[in-house]
């Protein structure tokens, strides 16, 4: 299936995310994070911040694999080309955001193998009073046949 500027605005449905500091401290783990403003709660009360908050990159960590976009999508077709963060507020462990991905954009550059669609995916994590905390944005380069 290609994708066309009518899919723009699909949306998943909302869902619920808790950040929790033993899946930080994983995360931390995996990367090689040794920060203690993501892991020393003691320490990470004394900066700007006032307590402990959750590494920039780790919106990537966060899913929910039952809300998918309605787009029928040829996996092998598909590169991650492109990943941004912008932050509004920090994400801090022990709340709960509530999270909702959608298409922001589709564009159509040519490539040497055709033309290429990038598809632009913004997953908003918005908190318990609605306001936006982070907008994780991905750019998925879907090939030509």
């Amino acid at each position: 299936m290609d994708v066309t500027k009518e899919h723009i605005g699909l949306a998943t449905e909302r869902y619920q995310v808790e950040i929790e500091k033993g899946h930080i401290r994983r995360f931390c783990q995996a990367i090689g994070d040794t920060n203690p403003l993501f892991l020393d709660e003691e320490q990470a009360s004394q900066s700007a911040y006032g307590g402990m908050i959750a590494p920039l990159t780790f919106p990537v960590a966060l899913s929910n694999e039952s809300a998918q976009l309605p787009l029928e999508l040829d996996f092998r077709r598909m590169l991650h080309g492109e990943q941004e963060f912008i932050y509004y507020k920090p994400l801090r462990p022990g709340e709960s955001y509530t999270a909702q991905m959608k298409v922001a954009d589709i564009y159509e550059r040519e490539g040497k193998s055709g033309t290429m669609q990038f598809i632009v995916l913004d997953t908003e994590l918005r908190d318990a009073d609605e306001e936006l905390a982070v907008v994780s944005r991905t750019n998925i380069i879907y090939r030509a046949l």
